[in-house]
């Protein structure tokens, strides 16, 4: 099962229009190996700061 922070950022996501490949590219991950941390199949030490901190900066560039 998926960790609630997962759920936060793909609720981010879709207010921003952040698409999974922008996401992935700015936390410099893989596109599956970022759908499989999303959808709790994978929980790599420090993803939930690591996706935050690439979210937040994906964000800031959208809004400005």
């Amino acid at each position: 099962m998926p960790a609630q922070w997962t759920g936060e950022i793909i609720g981010e996501m879709h207010i921003h229009g952040i698409t999974g490949k922008q996401l992935a590219a700015e936390a410099n991950i893989n596109e599956k190996y970022l759908s499989a941390i999303l959808n709790g199949h994978r929980e790599p030490k420090g993803a939930e700061e690591r996706l935050r901190a690439a979210l937040a900066r994906l964000c800031a560039s959208k809004d400005n």
